[in-house]
């Protein structure tokens, strides 16, 4: 069987769409190739590297990476994961489906945080929500509900 190519696409590639990537290849490598990529490039942000290895999923080899970086690979979905990359989206080939799945951005929910603690609970909010659309894919099922995971 064929694995569904799928890239998670955010702005910058440094958070929710690391942990996508990161989760598909956790849960779902045995029908899933994961891919992420930003419509600029942030670098790894060290928060979404924790919160993800105290989930048993180690990203901290990831790098931040440029749509223009994953050219030529052809993609069954592109999963947008924030807005702006969604609004932004550039065309893609062929059979590629683009599906908006927005997640909250754990940097902008965790600025007014007062301790490292509840900075982290913020992450690990957006993380756990990325889990639960990752833990079901590839249904399409999943992808006809995708509004069902949008943070709230």
């Amino acid at each position: 069987m064929n694995k569904l190519k799928i890239l998670f696409l955010c702005t910058g590639n440094s958070c929710r769409s690391q942990m996508a990537e990161g989760w598909a290849g956790k849960l779902k490598s045995d029908v899933i190739e994961a891919y992420s990529a930003g419509i600029e490039m942030h670098g790894l942000n060290p928060y979404a590297v924790k919160v993800m290895a105290e989930a048993g999923v180690d990203i901290s080899g990831h790098k931040s990476k440029l749509l223009t970086e994953l050219d030529g690979i052809d993609f069954d979905y592109v999963v947008t994961v924030c807005g702006h990359a969604h609004e932004t989206c550039p065309f893609f080939p062929a059979k590629a489906k683009v599906i908006h799945v927005g997640f909250d951005d754990p940097p902008k929910l965790a600025k007014d945080a007062k301790t490292e603690e509840e900075k982290l609970n913020c992450y690990r909010r957006v993380r756990d929500e990325i889990k639960k659309f990752i833990d079901g894919l590839p249904s399409t099922e999943i992808i006809k509900k995708e509004k069902e995971y949008v943070g709230q």
